[in-house]
């Protein structure tokens, strides 16, 4: 089993006390948010093949790294950067420090290790299309040798993220658009050939729209092959995608939506930055799940 930890939060940023204590523990608990079913997920060595870590911000996970690599489990860390202005991400770090740490981690694990995430493309007038040009070159440039892909996706405008995208706008007196799916493929091949100038393959996540772009590959962001490659041996598991277009291999994802503190407008994973910041106060490190809801029941 490949365990994701998560898409749905930043566990590393934020909660890997409670990550290094459930790994002690050799399992966790998690809720289905549709059905409300409860899971226990095993993290002994022998259920765990690999992790996937998906973060902002790795320096304060740095200890649940070393523990898992003393464990023998392979992982990969899908690392954001995207240095977008502070009205569209109000508390990630700096895109310096990001790359600082992501060419740590790549020294420290190897560049197959870690995948750079410019995820999701967000068109607004503080971030027109020349604009992420521009910063894409200039991240590739800085991330030269350290990474070998690069994920995009284009923002999806769930109600909830057109909302708070809205909210966002009227207070910093920008405009936002979805943009067509002509100049999305425009845009990516542009992307594509500028990280292709730095030695980066650009990959599309679940977006089926944009593979045949000269340059541009389908994403699997939970992938057993470059887990294999990290590992050094074999990494088996069957592609199951989490929805249509998606590629990647089955894992058990061990986050919960509106947890993560980061108060990116354009997220997908939080529905009310208020109510994650709650639940980021209330998280207890010692529990079973990352946040149990109070009809939750332990297994």
């Amino acid at each position: 089993m490949i365990v994701s930890s998560s898409y749905k939060t930043d566990i590393p940023a934020f909660y890997g006390r409670w990550f290094l204590k459930r790994l002690a523990a050799g399992y966790c608990l998690v809720v289905n948010p549709y059905g409300r079913q409860t899971f226990r997920v095993d993290l002994t060595p022998s259920a765990v093949d690999g992790f996937v870590f998906w973060t902002r911000n790795a320096a304060p996970f740095a200890e649940a790294l070393e523990t898992v690599a003393a464990r023998g489990a392979p992982f990969v860390v899908q690392f954001t950067i995207s240095g977008y202005p502070r009205a569209l991400e109000r508390s990630v770090i700096e895109a310096e420090r990001a790359v600082a740490q992501a060419r740590d981690l790549a020294r420290r694990f190897g560049p197959r290790a870690v995948v750079w995430r410019y995820d999701p493309i967000v068109i607004t007038t503080l971030t027109p299309p020349d604009w992420h040009v521009a910063t894409v070159a200039a991240l590739a440039w800085s991330l030269k040798g350290a990474v070998d892909e690069m994920v995009v996706s284009f923002m999806q405008p769930y109600r909830k993220t057109a909302r708070n995208l809205d909210a966002a706008a009227r207070a910093g007196g920008f405009g936002w658009r979805d943009p067509e799916a002509e100049e999305r493929r425009d845009l990516v091949a542009r992307l594509a050939a500028v990280a292709a100038g730095e030695g980066v393959r650009l990959t599309a996540c679940t977006q089926p729209g944009l593979v045949d772009v000269a340059g541009v590959a389908p994403a699997r962001c939970v992938d057993a092959g470059r887990l294999s490659d990290v590992a050094g041996r074999p990494v088996k598991a069957r592609a199951k995608g989490n929805r249509p277009g998606c590629d990647c291999a089955e894992s058990r994802d061990i986050g919960e939506y509106d947890t993560c503190p980061h108060g990116c407008v354009y997220c997908y994973a939080v529905n009310s930055r208020a109510l994650a910041h709650r639940r980021h106060r209330e998280h207890d490190p010692d529990g079973e799940f990352l946040f149990a809801p109070p009809w939750a029941g332990a297994l």
